[in-house]
């Protein structure tokens, strides 16, 4: 769990290539999208991601679930904008391993949440929602609107 950690904050630093000519020293050099990774919910533990990352836990019974399948499929389609939030994805979808994460958010069948990054949960839903829907979300939390000032220089 903590070299996955490792690895995924890795993934957020911004590249650091030089411009191989002046005009391209204009140009805005985007940030590197680390790509899109799902963590098995018996691989880690929410605690893990505090004040680092806003973790997504999906759940479902069985990952024939087409409901698992349609979120999963908006988060991959999506990704760099949840990335840019600080998003991690994790899912889980085995209710016999009784994984922590299982155990301490109580899903009954398929069920989206996303958590802040202070901990807490912030959405809970029984069907999936688009990314656009998500980062509406996320946009709205406090510590999401505190980073957005902090890049804008306010």
């Amino acid at each position: 769990m903590k070299q996955f950690v490792a690895l995924a904050l890795a993934g957020l630093i911004l590249s650091s290539n030089a411009p191989a000519s002046a005009q391209e020293a204009t140009a805005t050099v985007p940030a590197m999208v680390p790509e899109f990774a799902v963590i098995d919910a018996q691989d880690a533990e929410l605690d893990a991601f505090l004040w680092v990352s806003r973790p997504i836990v999906v759940f479902a019974d069985t990952d024939a679930d087409p409901r698992f399948h349609q979120q999963m499929e908006y988060l991959r389609a999506e990704w760099p904008m949840l990335a840019e939030r600080d998003v991690v994805v994790i899912t889980d979808t085995d209710p016999a391993a009784a994984s922590a994460i299982r155990t301490k958010l109580r899903p009954r069948g398929f069920m989206m949440t996303l958590i802040g990054k202070d901990g807490r949960v912030a959405l809970r839903k029984p069907q999936p929602w688009t990314v656009r829907e998500i980062t509406r979300t996320i946009d709205k939390m406090p510590d999401r609107v505190q980073e957005i000032r902090e890049r804008r220089g306010s």
